[in-house]
């Protein structure tokens, strides 16, 4: 279903509902059902750099291909994971990723 996504360039499953349920402290059964849905919300709530960090780092790719991939040094790479985290956990991101039932 979501083959060519940049999920699926890092990561061989969708798995990416089990981490936005940990990052945003929502249950799964919270989260919108349709997998095709919540990625969307994904991609609308995070800049194309974000998703792909956070599909990276997901595959537990080591941090020197992150910072060369993405040109950013030790400290760059940690602001930017800093940020990323941080808006999954803003209640404007967070709730997005909710069913509306």
């Amino acid at each position: 279903m979501l083959e060519n996504t940049v999920w699926r360039q890092y990561n061989e499953e969708n798995n990416f509902r089990e981490l936005l349920a940990k990052f945003t402290h929502i249950e799964l059964i919270d989260l919108i059902e349709d997998e095709k849905e919540l990625y969307g919300v994904l991609k609308s709530k995070l800049t194309k750099k974000e998703l792909k960090l956070f599909a990276m780092e997901s595959a537990n790719l080591d941090d020197t291909k992150l910072k060369v991939e993405f040109s950013y040094d030790d400290v760059e790479l940690e602001k930017a994971k800093f940020k990323l985290y941080k808006k999954f956990k803003q209640d404007k991101t967070r709730l997005s990723f909710r069913t509306h039932n």
